[in-house]
Parts: structure tokens; sequence; C-alpha cells
């Protein structure tokens, strides 16, 4: 699997935040001024969205990301091109970021915490 631009962005931002106190506290605060001084690319986002940047470091919690709720799901149809992406299965759970971050790691996301594998 190709390693996308903006993953590669995403990485550069995540491991800049690890690494270096005050940019995490200026991402955390205003991320697309933060994002725009590291990139020197300026974020468009859609109109009305915003971005938020929430500090997940604290190593002695967990933390569940609730997505905002599909609409209509039940009555939707995938078109041909999404029944044909869709076609070779998907793991239970959906999918996680599979891109290396620097230093190997893959990525600070885990939908299934250790917390949950026991049940």
């Amino acid at each position: 699997m190709e390693i996308t631009q903006e993953q590669k962005t995403y990485a550069e931002i995540v491991q800049k935040a690890w690494e270096d106190a005050e940019f995490k506290k200026e991402l955390i605060n205003n991320p697309l001024a933060a994002i725009e001084k590291l990139t020197g690319k300026k974020l468009n986002l859609p109109e009305g969205k915003k971005l938020v940047v929430r500090d997940q470091t604290d190593t002695s919690a967990f933390y569940i990301n609730i997505p905002a709720q599909p609409k209509n799901s039940a009555d939707a149809e995938l078109s041909e091109a999404q029944l044909e992406t869709v076609s070779g299965g998907i793991a239970i759970g959906g999918c996680t970021p599979d891109f290396p971050f620097p230093g190997g790691t893959t990525g600070p996301y885990n939908p299934f915490p250790p917390i949950f594998s026991k049940m």
C-alpha cells in the first residue's frame, strides 16, 4: 500500500508534537496555525468545519473517540465502485492506519486497547 502525502504530513505533525512540547501546546491551542507554520501549507477545511486536537499522550488513560452517527445508514446502498472496493473484505472493527511513523511505529491509534482484549 502506498503512503499518501496526507499520511506523511500527519505522521510529521504527530512526530513533531511528541518531540517538541511548545509545538504540541500550539497545536492544541491553534491547530491550523501550528500546522501551517510546520508544513508551510494552509489547510483548507470545508465551510463550517473546525479542527480539534486533543492531547492523548497520557499513558495512564485510555481514550475513546465517539464519531458522528451516520445518517440513514440502514437505507444506504453502495455504488458499484464502492462494492468493488470493499469486495475483498475488511477486518472486524474497521481498519487501522498502517503507514509508518518515524521511529518505526505504525501510529498512535489502536481501536482495540488492551482493556477490551479480555472480553
